[in-house]
């Protein structure tokens, strides 16, 4: 079966005759015998060359055909992780269909899709080796109202030719899976919501290698004049209290990659009455709904840590997303109920984990 331009060779594999006994000095072995050490390593050579190729013809037989793709379909937005490929040969160009051309065009070549969709080219990860192949990680988020218009653009472009399932987490993955099929004839590979979450954050964490460090906490945090941003090696994470805050909150102590239990959660409460709302400014509620919600955050994360003596707090989620004021304010009420004994810390790609936890599922599945 043909994958992304290439068919699989059968390559006959040369038998090694390199001699067994043990050579004799050179003034001993007739002259035949002299060149053994020789032919030895050539057929060294020879075996080793056909084991390089078997190998790449066995990673070639089990990846799935591009486009890859992940997808985290969530309450309020869909995440969507896809992978360019940017090492494709000669040949593979000439034998590509137009449809995954088209595709990788219109992603790539595009920062804001329709009125709502937006390619985070600030988190762009580039040179990237995924299953043997190279190219940049690219994130693009749009709301979950919109996913209509995605599925028939997805439609049009003829995805189902290509992919007949895709790879999905969260709420919306369920919520919407009768819509894929029907509006754009594709299948859902409904996967675990927390673990492509964890499994995403520990790999993207191990990817970024140069640039803005993933991690990172604020430094005086209680001090506004003082309270500056610092990177935070996340090295030997093990075990840490995890925060997932989008449209609720769940918190997971995780003790390595497949050891974790969910230890609480909440889902984000309304202002009940109505003259309650009426009697402030829409900026004044705003800025009070916050300070309470992190601070509450702040408050029961302290307690599910001391509960599981976990000393390692990560927050990530897109409540977070260009919300420096919620962050500065997590971090504040961490420092504040633990007394100073525990940092808020942060992750640069925030709310795009469990996508790319799916497109991790796509390729190497569990």
């Amino acid at each position: 079966m043909a994958f992304n331009g290439h068919q699989r060779e059968d390559e006959n594999i040369e038998e090694d005759e390199t001699p067994t006994k043990q050579p004799r000095s050179d003034k001993e072995m007739p002259d035949d015998e002299a060149a053994a050490p020789a032919g030895r390593d050539t057929s060294d050579r020879r075996t080793s060359n056909s084991t390089a190729r078997l190998r790449s013809d066995s990673v070639k037989k089990t990846r799935p055909p591009f486009p890859w793709f992940g997808m985290d379909i969530g309450g309020t937005l869909v995440k969507l992780v896809y992978f360019e490929p940017k090492d494709i040969t000669a040949e593979e160009e000439q034998e590509e269909v137009e449809n995954l051309k088209s595709i990788r065009r219109y992603l790539t070549s595009n920062t804001a899709y329709g009125k709502t969709g937006i390619r985070d080219v600030h988190l762009e990860l580039k040179d990237l080796t995924l299953c043997g192949r190279t190219g940049n990680l690219h994130f693009i988020r749009f709301p979950t109202h919109d996913l209509p218009a995605f599925l028939q653009m997805g439609r049009n472009k003829h995805f189902s030719s290509l992919h007949t399932t895709l790879c999905a987490t969260g709420g919306g993955a369920y919520k919407f899976e009768s819509d894929f099929r029907t509006m754009a004839d594709l299948q859902l590979h409904k996967l675990d919501e927390l673990d492509c979450l964890i499994r995403g954050v520990l790999y993207i964490d191990s990817v970024v290698s140069s640039g803005p460090s993933e991690c990172y906490y604020f430094e005086n945090p209680t001090d506004p004049d003082r309270c500056i941003q610092k990177p935070y090696t996340l090295e030997n994470p093990y075990p840490l209290l995890l925060v997932n805050i989008g449209s609720g909150v769940s918190i997971l102590a995780v003790y390595s990659e497949s050891n974790y239990k969910r230890v609480t959660g909440t889902s984000f409460g309304n202002m009940m009455s109505k003259e309650k709302r009426e009697s402030v400014s829409k900026e004044d509620l705003a800025r009070a709904t916050l300070v309470t919600i992190t601070n509450n955050i702040g408050s029961i994360t302290r307690m599910c840590a001391l509960n599981e003596n976990i000393e390692r707090v990560v927050f990530v989620g897109n409540f977070l997303r260009v919300n420096t004021l919620s962050m500065k304010l997590l971090a504040y009420a961490m420092d504040y109920w633990s007394k100073g004994q525990l940092k808020a810390l942060f992750l640069q790609h925030e709310g795009y984990f469990g996508a790319v936890g799916a497109l991790l599922e796509l390729l190497h599945p569990s």
